[in-house]
């Protein structure tokens, strides 16, 4: 019983000690750090980026198909299929009215049954970034607003189609494919 106590306490020992922060590079969505850590005794140097969150949202529709936006990620080159998701307009914003406007803006949709269905931590090697993703039902028509450098088009998908895009490799974009992988799960279990 004591070697499992010392285990447990060994786990939760931080190994990694913060001696420096420096601001490498600050954009209008992340800010890139060097950081200068201590780990176990050896100083060595890590990349930092700080994102000040996220909220997404899995909205499905009154006949079962789930509202997805497909649009163009200059990072990968290329479109992908996601759902509707933005940044925290300050570190304030609560991540329930961003998700709120997001699906507004991005989809023409509102909803006042939003109920969170899961976190995420997108890269948790080098990033902090935070999203929470709702589940909408009970849509009704909003008003559209995309960014001015935003052009997305919306898609009613079935569970099964999206699930297998998924299992194929052809959706990877990580918020996606874990809310539609717990949708799936509570779908499983009766929860919904």
């Amino acid at each position: 019983m004591e070697e499992k106590k010392k285990q447990k306490e060994k786990k939760e020992e931080v190994p990694v000690r913060l001696l420096e922060r420096k601001l490498r590079y600050k954009g209008s969505v992340l800010e890139v750090y060097e950081d200068t850590v201590d780990v176990s005794g050896h100083v060595t140097h890590w990349d930092f980026i700080h994102h000040m969150g996220a909220a997404a949202v899995l909205p499905v529709l009154e006949d079962g198909r789930l509202l997805m936006v497909r649009q163009y990620r200059h990072a990968l080159s290329r479109f992908t299929l996601e759902i509707p998701a933005g940044k925290r307009d300050s570190e304030e914003e609560d991540f329930l009215l961003c998700a709120k406007r997001e699906l507004e803006e991005e989809t023409g949709y509102k909803s006042e049954a939003l109920e969170l269905l899961l976190w995420v931590n997108t890269t948790v090697a080098f990033l902090d970034e935070k999203i929470a993703i709702y589940l909408a039902k009970d849509l009704k028509k909003g008003q559209q607003c995309f960014d001015e450098d935003e052009e997305i088009f919306l898609e009613a998908w079935a569970l099964e189609d999206l699930l297998k895009l998924i299992s194929e490799g052809k959706m990877t974009d990580s918020k996606t494919v874990a809310a539609i992988q717990a949708y799936a799960i509570k779908k499983l279990r009766g929860e919904l």
